[in-house]
């Protein structure tokens, strides 16, 4: 169903936007509708870690926890998001990290339907906007870290 994805480069290292990515533990501090985080479990698998975690998602009257299994491909600065349970049909996601000259090139991609189809046409109304909030919340919690050039 709603599909988004975007290259956005960055004034950040790569190394700098996927530690950031991956610290789904701090979602909540600066993610536009994620209320909550809880990390499950943290486990080693095949030269990258595996992390599996629910976030609760707050909009509106609607009030969802949902898991997911986060792959961090270190080496790669790739990281893939697989839907366990909660309130989708699927979800799934994928960032990219790659060093430029003037910082780092971050490439986003998610693809997801909710089970409930009132929420998913309320998330039909406001998708894309909502997926620009989230990337842009993302560039202000790098600003806040590593300074407004990446320093």
């Amino acid at each position: 169903m709603p599909t988004h994805s975007e290259t956005r480069p960055m004034p950040y290292s790569a190394q700098q936007m996927y530690d950031l990515v991956a610290d789904v533990a701090n979602y909540p501090k600066f993610l536009p509708w994620c209320s909550a985080a809880r990390i499950r479990s943290v486990e080693q698998e095949y030269g990258h870690d595996l992390v599996t975690a629910d976030l609760v998602i707050s909009f509106k009257v609607f009030r969802e926890r949902f898991g997911s299994r986060v792959a961090l491909f270190h080496a790669a600065k790739k990281i893939d998001t697989e839907y366990l349970d909660g309130p989708f049909k699927y979800m799934k996601s994928s960032w990219a990290f790659h060093d430029t000259d003037a910082g780092c090139n971050v490439e986003f991609f998610v693809d997801f339907e909710f089970k409930n189809a009132i929420l998913q046409k309320i998330i039909g109304v406001v998708f894309n906007e909502a997926m620009h909030r989230i990337v842009r919340a993302f560039e202000k919690r790098a600003a806040e870290l590593y300074g407004p050039a990446g320093n």
